[in-house]
């Protein structure tokens, strides 16, 4: 038989039950109230100079300050988001910093950007960017490298925002020996914009829907190599530049502006424009005030105006294909500009000894050009046999006519795409000779043995 629990024994067990339930309700409380965050900042202050920082699948809501030599890395799309006015989410004040696969979202706006470096030997690789001002800069700083990077208006807000108020993708300033590489950039004012940069490397970038795709002002020795522009008002901007190299870059379909053009050059000199195309533009080559520039192996295709010059001299223009503009060339106060070699796809010329190169000089009549921009309907007869009949009769100041002395009969890359044809059908003739004589010698010389 069970005895009845002491009174006093009865109390400290009911007073006992009742601290175990508060423990447990109060565990529980605690438990479910996640820890505080340690903010990037101080994650970043505590790593040594140096040393890997990894960050986690999280969103940092701050901005930050990196002013010794770090990796900051992140493999599941660490967050940085700042919303803070005219400071950068991330300042790069010390050499030989690495930021790599992390999204950054710039909702401050103002004269700042997502990513501001003001060092050198620097790395930004993989980050995806979203920015309501400036994506990366850099200013004086040099042998910095971009590559593989996202920027991109913030979609929810970019419908907002007039052309004027955007800003740079990428903008440098003041900053040398940079290679901008492999970069993917969309809604910006311009897409790359150099000022007073020199020998900076821009290669295999796509820029779309921008003012200018790629845009140079006052540089020397850049190399804008294999870019990508479409739906720009230009592909390419390059003004006050001397010793550039445009090469292997593709500029299509800006035509939705007036001022549309593929290439723009103005007040270029010393420099070579080679193996671009320029294709389906209001205008392929703007070339004003330029003076000895070369263009070889260029495609210009498509477009309004294949080539303009306004008060431009000495420039030399060898092996480009011209098929399918509109108007082929215009010039305005120019003189002095060579055409030689090129294939203009509107001349009929005479190949009497089968050299694939005319007989008989181009001389790329003005007169559509003239009558079109008294009354733009005349574009509706381009090409028919009353306008071509037209131009026949049209020899008013033929010495202001633009004079390919020897153009070809055949597009410059069918007649390399036939040479290397030729060239490797002649090798293989010569290899199975070869092999045929090996076979022989082999042969005969066994026999002479037995």
């Amino acid at each position: 038989m069970i005895k009845p629990l002491n009174k006093r024994v009865a109390i400290h067990l009911c007073l006992l039950m009742s601290l175990w339930g508060w423990g447990v309700a109060l565990n529980s409380a605690f438990a479910a109230e996640p820890p505080s965050p340690v903010s990037l900042q101080q994650l970043i202050d505590a790593t040594p100079a140096g040393g890997i920082l990894k960050l986690p699948t999280v969103t940092y809501q701050e901005a930050v300050i990196v002013k010794k030599p770090i990796s900051i890395i992140s493999e599941s799309n660490a967050t940085i988001v700042n919303k803070i006015e005219d400071r950068p989410a991330i300042r790069i004040e010390a050499d030989n910093v690495l930021l790599k696969g992390i999204s950054v979202v710039q909702e401050g706006r103002g004269e700042t950007s997502a990513v501001l470096l003001k060092s050198s030997h620097n790395i930004i690789d993989s980050l995806d960017i979203r920015t309501q001002s400036f994506g990366i800069q850099i200013q004086d700083g040099s042998y910095n490298e971009i590559k593989n990077t996202s920027i991109r208006r913030n979609a929810q807000e970019s419908g907002s925002y007039k052309l004027t108020q955007k800003r740079n993708g990428i903008d440098l300033f003041n900053a040398h020996d940079n290679v901008i590489i492999g970069n993917t950039i969309s809604s910006m004012f311009d897409g790359i914009y150099l000022e007073s940069s020199h020998r900076n490397r821009l290669e295999n970038n796509r820029i779309d829907h921008s003012r200018y795709g790629v845009h140079c002002m006052y540089t020397e020795g850049t190399l804008v190599k294999g870019n990508t522009g479409m739906f720009n008002i230009t592909g390419a901007m390059v003004m006050g530049v001397k010793g550039a190299e445009v090469s292997g870059n593709t500029f299509i379909k800006q035509y939705e502006s007036v001022n549309s053009q593929g290439l723009l050059f103005f007040d270029v000199q010393g420099s070579r424009i080679r193996n671009n195309k320029v294709e389906g533009n209001r205008v392929g080559l703007y070339i004003e005030q330029s003076h000895d520039n070369e263009f070889e192996n260029n495609e210009v295709s498509y477009n309004f105006v294949g080539v303009q010059f306004i008060e431009s001299e000495s420039n030399r223009f060898t092996l480009n294909d011209f098929i399918g503009n509109v108007i082929e060339a215009q010039a305005t106060d120019s003189q002095n500009n060579s055409f030689s070699g090129n294939f203009w796809d509107a001349f009929r010329g005479i190949d009497t000894n089968g050299d694939k190169i005319s007989e008989l000089p181009y001389r790329i009549n003005p007169f559509f050009q003239r009558l079109t921009s008294k009354n733009v309907a005349y574009q509706l007869f381009f090409q028919s046999p009353g306008m071509q009949f037209l131009e026949s009769m049209s020899v008013v100041k033929q010495s202001d006519w633009s004079i390919d002395r020897a153009p070809l009969m055949k597009p410059v890359q069918l007649i390399r795409t036939n040479t290397d044809a030729h060239s490797s059908s002649t090798q293989l003739l010569v290899s199975t000779l070869l092999l045929l004589l090996s076979v022989i010698t082999i042969y005969f010389l066994g026999v002479k043995r037995r």
